[in-house]
């Protein structure tokens, strides 16, 4: 039977199933939601007319309230556009749920970058045993980070999952049911959540998605491609940052970090204890059923009491389950063994720590600590550090951490910032006692500048808590354009000191190095910040080459294009011979992880991807590095493109255009995170302490997308109007690099709808700003078109684009909302008596307004 094009298949299960089930959510019967939902269409027709004749939101909103309901008060009115807030909410989640049913039947599950046609086309080409070798030394981590771009509470991702699975099955009865819950589900959260509570949200994919898919990758791969044999690799682990993430979160203290990976190993134990349950109604034999009833207990107990005397270790539980193997194999016929081998491997993945706990702190905090640790243990009389210590240079200093000896002993200090640090050190310790060392063992250094950043984290933990067995990978990050620029050079002192060499030695002789897109493209604009990174990342691998170290590159990536995500999976795919690529390590976060990895189907897919992309290059011999010409182009092209968004940022206009005409400063408003919305605690909004995900979703909120192509166009009309635009086109085709950061940028363009801020144009004091911005784009969007050689942007990918199109006009009634509250603001506080009630109103609807666009959109930030 033919498959039909992807495109119909969207439009089959995915609009057709919407347009239907949207209209039974508004027969739901709650008077409010029926009233709502018939004058919705009403109100999105007259966005859509309005934006067509150029008219501005304010305008829109008035001439609805005119037209439909002119007999409503202003407070009638205000309340209406609230319940269209709610409604549209709802919307956006059926959407979800309805795409997220699709996901197997819109995408091939066993298409090209699936785990089944990479085996199948290694063995047409009889390289099925290179594709062995290469898999029993490859990995791909995933790590999960506490970063929330994503505006569901628990109780609305739980009724997502209900419904995907009643819309799979056609049952209109539960669904009913749970279009009703969810009409009366609260989604706005009335506090921040703690560290913690991030945490456990996060923990809920570990333990229902992530848990099964990497059990059946890892079964695919064993059964398939490794004929059944073990394989020592476990090719796919997963980091996590909830709890462990202390970088400009002061919420994140040591019983934190201790908490949760508690939480994080008793999952993994009632995991098993599941499994474990399920095999024994069939492992009912022999000399097999005493061993699994033995075990349950023994699981039962653990996951209950982790402390307890009798808490099953690691070792006993892996030598019990291969002592039950042995006897099915060897009395039983080998009766249920794919089921327990299943089990068996998901241990080999998950150990008894479920997640890699993560540690990260900023380099200038671990500064300020270290100096004033070493005041008060000179203060004390210790003779750990010489007197005029913090008065050295780095050399002198790098020299005395390199070859430093001794005990410190936390009850000394008094600083708080010293104490938590430093106990942070202690329970990374007590961790790996608990959980095994992988329960965590890396520690992040952000706004890595210098080796001495390095040296000071690897004298506080020997001293602290590790001694001569230093069990803990210390892992740089690398962020600014001039740090990726320097970080070689870096990388090569410590490379060069005996003593950190020594202990890299004892970590297989492995570094982390981790480099970060957010920040990178905050700092240097979209195209730089890429490029800066493919640089550093060849750099790093030429020095760690040179002294026998593989470079392990972790990308900080968030979700939309402007902070390193939209096709993930290519840029692997496309980094080459000159670049260490025999892991593939990236952030994942918010949104991300509830599109790409909700469910088991789009997890496996995506994760499939990933393995795919990371190997498809070895095996196929592709040569994909760029040639000398082809690199210049690039550079050229970063460098031009870099200028132009320096420029910009240094418009006098660019801060208060974001503070002023932007939902920037409504981000902190949210709750959905623990971590405050910019590093600095000054009321004035300064650039630096500005975050990245704030910063990417307020361009994204104001329809510009701004960190997505600006530059792009600037860079590319230099080459047309030298008439070399062809050394760019030959770029494009050569480099599979340079033709995904040219699509993504496309997804940003795509994403973006000036008319919805033209009114912009006309104000008397960023008019010219918004102008440079619309210019860029208009700029952008034809040079991209014309390098590409589409009709239309995201030509190449026709269901992307419909998905696209379908979630923005489902909340365009709530972007044009959240622009007639915005200006309703600046009118108010323009007045010479500011209505403090009435502008508290209107900023409560912007903030509102903030979920659904956000979750709309599924990578905004």
């Amino acid at each position: 039977m033919s498959v039909q094009p992807k495109l119909v298949r969207f439009k089959q299960n995915v609009l057709s199933k919407y347009q239907i089930y949207n209209s039974i959510f508004m027969t739901l019967p709650f008077d409010a939601i029926t009233k709502t939902g018939v004058l919705l269409p009403l109100f999105h027709e007259t966005c859509k007319k309005g934006f067509k004749n150029g008219d501005n939101p304010t305008t829109i909103v008035d001439t609805f309230f005119k037209k439909y309901q002119a007999r409503r008060t202003t407070k009638s009115q205000i309340n209406l556009l609230f319940k269209f807030i709610q409604y549209i909410e709802r919307q956006v989640v059926l959407f979800d749920a309805i795409e997220d049913a699709a996901f197997s039947i819109v995408n091939n599950m066993d298409g090209i970058g699936t785990l089944r046609s990479l085996k199948e086309s290694a063995s047409s080409e009889n390289k099925l045993e290179e594709l062995q070798h290469y898999l029993e030394e490859f990995k791909v981590r995933i790590v999960l980070t506490a970063h929330p771009t994503q505006f569901y509470p628990g109780t609305v991702l739980g009724i997502i999952t209900d419904l995907t699975e009643a819309i799979k099955q056609n049952d209109l009865d539960t669904i009913s049911v749970l279009f009703a819950q969810l009409g009366k589900t609260p989604f706005f959260k009335h506090k921040k959540p703690t560290p913690y509570d991030e945490a456990v949200s996060l923990i809920w994919y570990l333990e229902n998605v992530f848990y099964d898919s990497f059990g059946k990758i890892y079964d695919y791969i064993q059964q398939n491609i490794f004929d059944n044999k073990n394989i020592q690799n476990e090719i796919i682990n997963i980091g996590f940052w909830p709890g462990g993430d202390r970088d400009g979160n002061p919420f994140v203290m040591p019983e934190t970090t201790l908490k949760v990976a508690q939480r994080l190993k008793q999952t993994i134990l009632k995991n098993y204890y599941r499994d474990l349950r399920s095999l024994k109604r069939k492992l009912t034999f022999k000399g097999v059923e005493e061993r699994i009833n033995y075990l349950e207990e023994k699981l039962y107990k653990s996951s209950i009491n982790l402390r307890s005397k009798e808490a099953i270790k690691l070792e006993e539980f892996i030598s019990e389950l291969n002592a039950i193997k042995a006897v099915i194999i060897k009395e039983h016929q080998s009766l249920y063994l794919t089921e327990l081998n299943s089990l068996i491997n998901k241990v080999h993945l998950f150990g008894f720590y479920c997640a890699t706990l993560d540690i990260r702190q900023d380099s200038r905090i671990h500064h300020t600590v270290f100096s004033n640790m070493v005041d008060a243990l000179i203060k004390s009389g210790s003779d750990l550090f010489p007197k005029d210590y913090n008065a050295l240079s780095e050399k002198e200093q790098i020299k005395i951490l390199s070859f430093l000896k001794g005990d410190v002993d936390v009850s000394l200090f008094k600083d708080e910032l010293v104490v938590n640090t430093l106990n942070t050190i202690n329970v990374v310790k007590s961790i790996q006692d608990s959980n095994g060392e992988r329960g965590s063992n890396r520690y992040i250094i952000s706004n890595n500048q210098t080796a001495l950043n390095v040296m000071q984290l690897y004298a506080m933990l020997k001293l602290v808590a590790f001694k001569d067995n230093l069990t803990v990978d210390i892992v740089p990050l690398f962020e600014t354009i001039s740090d990726l620029e320097n970080a070689h050079l870096v990388m090569e002192e410590l490379y060069s000191n005996t003593i950190y060499k020594a202990h890299l030695k004892q970590r297989q002789n492995k570094q982390t190095i981790m480099l970060g897109f957010s920040d990178g493209t905050k700092d240097g604009g979209y195209l730089m910040a890429n490029w800066a990174i493919f640089k550093a990342k060849e750099a790093l691998t030429k020095v760690s080459r040179k002294y026998n170290i593989g470079a392990v590159f972790f990308d900080g990536r968030g979700g939309p294009p402007a902070r390193g995500g939209g096709k993930t999976h290519q840029f692997y795919a496309s980094l080459g011979p000159t670049i260490e690529d025999k892991e593939v390590q990236l952030t994942i976060q918010g949104q991300t992880i509830s599109s790409n990895f909700g469910t088991l189907e789009s997890s496996q897919y995506n994760l499939e991807q990933l393995i795919s992309s990371g190997i498809s290059n070895r095996i196929g011999n592709n040569s994909t590095a760029m040639s000398s010409d082809d690199k210049l182009v690039m550079n050229n092209l970063a460098e031009i493109s870099y200028q132009a968004y320096k420029d910009f940022k240094k418009h006098a206009m660019f801060i208060p255009y974001l503070e002023r005409m932007s939902t920037l400063k409504y981000y902190a408003k949210t709750n959905i995170g623990s971590r405050p919305s910019k590093r600095g605690k000054s009321d004035d909004l300064v650039f630096s302490d500005l975050r990245a995900i704030p910063f990417v979703g307020s361009w994204s909120m104001l329809k510009q997308n701004v960190p997505g192509f600006f530059g792009v166009g600037t860079a590319l009309k230099i080459y047309e109007d030298k008439g070399e635009f062809k050394k760019v086109e030959q770029l494009y085709h050569n480099s599979i690099f340079f033709k995904t950061l040219l699509e993504n940028s496309m997804m940003s363009l795509t994403k973006s709808f000036f008319d919805l801020t033209r009114y912009m144009s006309e104000d008397k004091e960023f008019g010219d700003f918004w102008k440079i911005i619309y210019n860029e784009y208009l700029l952008t969007k034809r040079l991209l078109l014309k390098v590409t050689g589409y009709k239309e942007l995201m030509e190449n990918e026709p269901s992307g684009k419909a998905s696209i199109e379908v979630r923005e006009s489902i909340v365009l009634p709530l972007l044009t909302i959240q622009q007639y509250a915005l200006k309703k603001i600046q009118e108010l506080e323009k007045a010479e008596v500011k209505d403090k009630e009435q502008i508290k109103i209107f900023e409560k609807i912007v903030t509102r307004s903030l979920f659904g666009n956000i979750n709309a959109s599924r990578n905004s930030a």
